[in-house]
């Protein structure tokens, strides 16, 4: 079983410096954030059952990365860029017209205690707003941690998020919270 020095481990070999940046810097010291982590020999693909409408599939991203860029944009401003083709791209699709998208993030491999641990995980998760509160985004994330699972990885890891209830949803457990000035206890 891990604790959380071994997640501050993960986090600082994935992120070096995290806490060094303007970006995280520059935020309110009152914004907190979590880390979240799945162990996926634990996921169980019924936890969430949704049915969702008909005219919504789920995929890999293949179109044009200018599209998926302004739409990540009008989720987060600034999201766009990440969208550039580096990291897989799934998405859920309505009528066809992809609505809600995530990066399919791999973390690398990590030692720990002596195990090899490798962890990836969905990132940068975002619905256009029209699309919200159907199901559809965290469907979504439900295949992307199932993908993982089945490509073999040990932990899907969520970075940076401020809407931990809604992944808790998908066994998705908070091991770290941090605001601007480090890790809190």
């Amino acid at each position: 079983m891990m604790n959380r020095q071994d997640f501050i481990t993960i986090f600082d070999n994935i992120y070096p410096h995290f806490f060094e940046g303007d970006n995280i810097r520059n935020l309110s010291k009152e914004r907190v954030c979590e880390e979240m982590v799945l162990s996926l020999d634990a996921f169980d693909p019924t936890i969430y059952d949704k049915k969702l409408d008909d005219r919504i599939s789920f995929g890999f991203y293949t179109e044009d990365l200018t599209e998926i860029q302004k739409k990540a944009d009008l989720v987060s401003p600034g999201w766009g860029p990440l969208y550039n083709g580096t990291l897989r791209i799934y998405c859920g699709y309505m009528d066809g017209e992809a609505v809600s998208f995530c990066l399919i993030d791999e973390m690398g491999t990590h030692c720990i205690g002596g195990k090899e641990i490798k962890v990836g995980g969905p990132g940068c998760v975002g619905t256009l707003p029209a699309y919200r509160h159907k199901g559809i985004g965290l469907m979504m994330v439900k295949q992307v941690t199932q993908i993982l699972k089945d490509e073999g990885y040990d932990i899907s890891f969520i970075h940076y998020t401020g809407v931990a209830p809604w992944y808790e949803k998908l066994g998705y457990k908070t091991v770290l919270k941090w605001n601007r000035d480090g890790f809190l206890d």
